[in-house]
């Protein structure tokens, strides 16, 4: 091969970052493929004032990118699940490679886009879906493709994790901090997708089938999101030896698979608990390496197109392959697949953080602990403060140890009939995450 040719749709933040970064290292790059990567077309709707594109086409329509004979490689970068799965699937109907930063695309739809690229003998890579710049996809199918991968938590929204790392070290309420992430551009004008917990999933739901080898389902994970957090849930955790993380969490067990996205209280001392900010970390354990930590960032141009450009890369090194010899999209090969379950979050076991507001009185905190113990949960942990000076209610913040989730869901309820207890009974789940 003499050349390679690119055809780029979308040149937002991201389109623009790849595009650059192409052109500044088209050297380093050629020299790694043995060839050219050349950028023969773009698909866009508007011309990005950040990007120099010099004399490459530039169309208005995508589909003619999808179309050209010339184009080697459709690199998606339009976003959102219509018009980019009818793009993708033409795409391959053609018989081009696929590189896309699309995780709605793949946790929604990537059965069906790798079926149809399986069919037509083509790649579909997608390392920039998941934490921008961190190499965790490759890592998974690849690095860590030896072992036997027990469990994973991850940060992966810089947008929540930003807003929880505000609320800890400046004192700030949620409302407050989410205000700023959407004045600074972290967050969008309607921040759904990131504060409750549905991008982190579109990303859990791709680590969890590389990592344990079953057909993507969006559909199954269990999703919470921080907007419920308040300030005094932050403090009390740092008293208890905790930090609040926005995880996401995928564990194999025997039982089934647990795949689920919330607010999480973690031992502070773990390294995880400790980024913040915009950044992500994804920290994997399996049963030769032992916990490893990926960490970088999340998002942004240059970060997430640094990923793209080495999907680029690879698909570009194995054009004259055949498809066996490639490395299978969901790290295992699709026949091998496993219909293990995934299993409902009433029937996860882990440990929990009640906080609740009680009236000052003897006796109610006897009654909350009889109730825990009389539905098999015991205490690990209280927090008893006393009652303000204009009031008469106390708030009352339990640790407990691990339990089926059904269990505390139906111990929590008789709390909250208690007529000593006021308003809801607030839960977080903890984690130790350890090996």
């Amino acid at each position: 091969m003499d050349s390679v040719k690119v055809g780029i749709c979308g040149l937002g933040t991201v389109g623009s970052g790849t595009f650059a970064v192409l052109k500044r290292n088209a050297a380093e790059i050629s020299a790694r493929v043995g060839a050219d990567i050349v950028v023969a077309q773009i698909g866009s709707r508007r011309d990005s004032p950040k990007c120099d594109t010099g004399d490459v086409a530039i169309n208005r329509d995508v589909f003619a990118v999808a179309e050209n004979p010339e184009i080697d490689i459709l690199v998606e970068l339009i976003g959102g699940t219509t018009v980019a799965k009818e793009l993708v699937l033409k795409a391959i109907a053609n018989g081009k490679h696929v590189v896309t930063a699309n995780k709605a695309l793949i946790a929604e739809h990537g059965n069906e886009i790798f079926a149809a690229a399986t069919e037509k003998g083509v790649t579909v890579a997608f390392e920039a879906a998941v934490a921008g710049g961190i190499p965790i996809i490759k890592a998974l199918r690849e690095g860590l493709a030896g072992n036997k991968i027990q469990w994973l938590a991850g940060i992966i929204n810089g947008t929540g994790n930003f807003i929880l790392s505000e609320m800890r070290e400046k004192g700030r309420d949620f409302a407050d901090v989410l205000a700023e992430a959407q004045e600074l551009g972290y967050a969008e004008a309607d921040p759904t997708f990131d504060v409750e917990g549905i991008d982190a999933a579109h990303k859990l739901v791709i680590l969890a089938s590389l990592a344990f080898g079953i057909p993507l389902q969006f559909d199954k994970v269990f999703t919470e999101g921080i907007s419920r957090i308040a300030q005094e849930d932050v403090i009390y955790a740092e008293e208890l030896g905790y930090r609040i993380k926005h995880l996401g969490i995928a564990r194999d067990t025997a039982a089934g698979i647990e795949l689920r996205v919330h607010p999480t209280l973690i031992p502070e001392k773990r390294l995880i608990a400790n980024v913040n900010g915009v950044m992500n970390a994804v920290l994997v354990q399996s049963d030769a390496v032992g916990p490893s930590l990926y960490y970088g960032a999340g998002a942004g141009g240059e970060p997430t197109a640094s990923a793209v450009v080495a999907d680029i890369i690879d698909v570009a090194r194995t054009l004259n392959s055949s498809q066996n010899n490639r490395v299978p999209y969901l790290s295992f090969k699709t026949e091998s697949l496993s219909a293990h379950p995934v299993l409902p979050i009433d029937a996860v076991e882990t440990a929990y953080y009640l906080r609740m507001t009680a009236v000052d009185k003897p006796g109610v905190l006897s009654k909350v602990a009889q109730i825990l113990s009389d539905g098999g949960i015991s205490i690990e942990a209280l927090i008893q403060k006393e009652a303000a000076d204009d009031a008469n209610l106390v708030p009352m913040i339990i640790l407990t140890n691990r339990t089926i989730e059904a269990k505390l869901s139906a111990a929590v309820s008789q709390i909250e009939g208690l007529e000593s207890i006021v308003g809801e009974v607030t839960r977080i789940r903890v984690e130790s995450l350890a090996g």
